[in-house]
């Protein structure tokens, strides 16, 4: 049977993929001002680079998960075209939008059709990159139970390396301490941090000034990726182009037969809590 795979606007994937691959996109909300946004992919509520000006501005951002009856709507919309369904969730430990999903994946669990669940332990381009994977085997014509176990057999594969460019986004999440964050500006100390198995932001490296952290993370694919899986890299950037343009010539003269596909912006659902200047790098790896 047909199948429909269902994401979360946190994947930060260009409108175009998901366009190609047919992807329906259950889009997560961020709240400005008092005002909420649906954070589609397109950005049609809020042009992204008007979002990080705001930020800059000073004013705030917080972000708010789907609920049960938006993912029941949604899987009873694509039960009604025939098709079963393949949720790709943003990870559990960053959102509660996949606890939302399991629920309704429990209330729905007695219809013809069949809903399976992931929680992919991943975010932005990370999310983004299993995603297209899993699409690519979709496109293949693999059933939605062989894409599923793809999907549980790949996700711990693949890596998320990141910095931030303003230590004081950080702090509000409760990353780092208030005072880090303080002597860390003043120092221009840029954290690295990466998203673990359990899908959680840790903290892994300190260093000093921006081009060092960027660095640091061409060091990581460099340490870690596994091109037996797949050469593809995407990287993400929260409205800094230009820096993330540099992370993609020196990973691509790593020499290492990897091809950077997407660079492209880091969300408002992500980027509400990295802050304006975040770069991230995904890439499959011999572990995360």
């Amino acid at each position: 049977m047909a199948y429909t795979i269902i994401i979360n606007s946190s994947s930060d994937l260009p409108q175009e993929i998901v366009n190609q691959f047919q992807l329906r996109v259950a889009p997560l909300k961020f709240v400005i001002n008092n005002v909420i946004f649906p954070n589609y992919l397109d950005y049609r509520n809020l042009p992204v680079k008007d979002f990080y000006q705001r930020l800059r501005n000073g004013e705030m951002a917080t972000t708010s998960q789907l609920n049960t009856v938006e993912y029941e709507e949604l899987i009873q919309e694509e039960f009604d075209k025939g098709k079963d369904v393949l949720i790709l969730s943003f990870s559990s430990a960053l959102s509660g939008s996949y606890n939302s999903a399991r629920l309704a994946v429990e209330a729905m669990s007695d219809k013809k059709q069949k809903v399976l669940l992931v929680d992919t332990k991943a975010a932005s381009l990370g999310e983004g990159l299993l995603i297209y994977l899993a699409a690519l085997k979709q496109k293949e014509g693999k059933s939605i139970d062989e894409v599923y176990q793809y999907v549980e057999d790949t996700k711990l594969h693949i890596a998320h390396w990141f910095t931030v460019d303003d230590l004081m986004f950080l702090k509000r999440g409760g990353r780092v301490s208030g005072a880090s964050a303080i002597m860390g500006s003043i120092l221009s100390i840029k954290p690295v941090l990466h998203v673990d198995n359990e899908g959680r932001l840790i903290p892994r490296l300190k260093v000093m000034g921006r081009k060092k952290a960027i660095q640091s993370l061409v060091d990581k694919v460099k340490e870690t990726v596994d091109t037996s899986i797949s050469n593809v890299v995407f990287i993400s950037h929260a409205d800094d182009e230009e820096a993330a343009l540099m992370a993609k010539g020196k990973i691509e003269a790593l020499d290492l037969g990897l091809e950077v596909k997407i660079v492209h912006y880091i969300g408002p659902v992500i980027g509400a809590h990295s802050g304006p200047g975040t770069i991230a790098v995904f890439f499959t790896a011999t572990h995360r």
